[in-house]
């Protein structure tokens, strides 16, 4: 498991006091609020200032303090420790966790590798794009088991539910 998780990028300037907008990658926005501290290409940063819109984070980070300097953090991501990440309740996964995951159905026909997952309004989707791409709703019905540690994923054969 990495010891590093992605919770934004940083993907423009915001006003001329080095300011950078973030698209978040957490499902809380909030966090921003309470963050400290986080790391952009493995070095610590503070955090002086944190601004809420709708779906996107303005952080005022320290040492930044122009829109050159912003400028030049433009798609990096902002990452934190592994043990300093949000509690996740039960049965769920931080999606760094999921990607690289060999998925079986469960008669142990190897169906490939996790390449992403989608998130949809309703549920995720596991993105399978190796051999046969395919596309695998997380859903409890269809998904039988996640082991993180071993990186595998066991689902129902795909025979039984996609034809539902």
């Amino acid at each position: 498991m990495k010891d590093f998780l992605s919770i934004g990028q940083i993907i423009n300037t915001h006003g001329l006091k080095g300011e950078v907008k973030v698209y978040p990658l957490t499902d809380d926005l909030n966090r921003f609020k309470k963050l400290k501290k986080v790391y952009i290409e493995g070095k610590e940063t503070n955090i002086e200032g944190c601004k809420l819109q709708i779906d996107r984070v303005i952080l005022k980070i320290e040492g930044v303090d122009s829109i050159e300097d912003a400028m030049k953090l433009k798609n990096k991501y902002l990452e934190v420790k592994r043990e300093e990440a949000a509690k996740l309740p039960e049965d769920s996964y931080f999606i760094a966790d999921l990607i690289g995951c060999t998925v079986y159905d469960e008669d142990n026909k190897n169906l490939g590798k996790i390449y992403d997952v989608i998130q949809t309004k309703n549920n995720d989707v596991y993105w399978i794009k190796e051999g046969t791409e395919l596309l695998i709703p997380a859903l409890k019905t269809i998904v039988v088991s996640i082991n993180i540690e071993e990186k595998v994923i066991i689902i129902k054969p795909v025979n039984q539910w996609l034809s539902e």
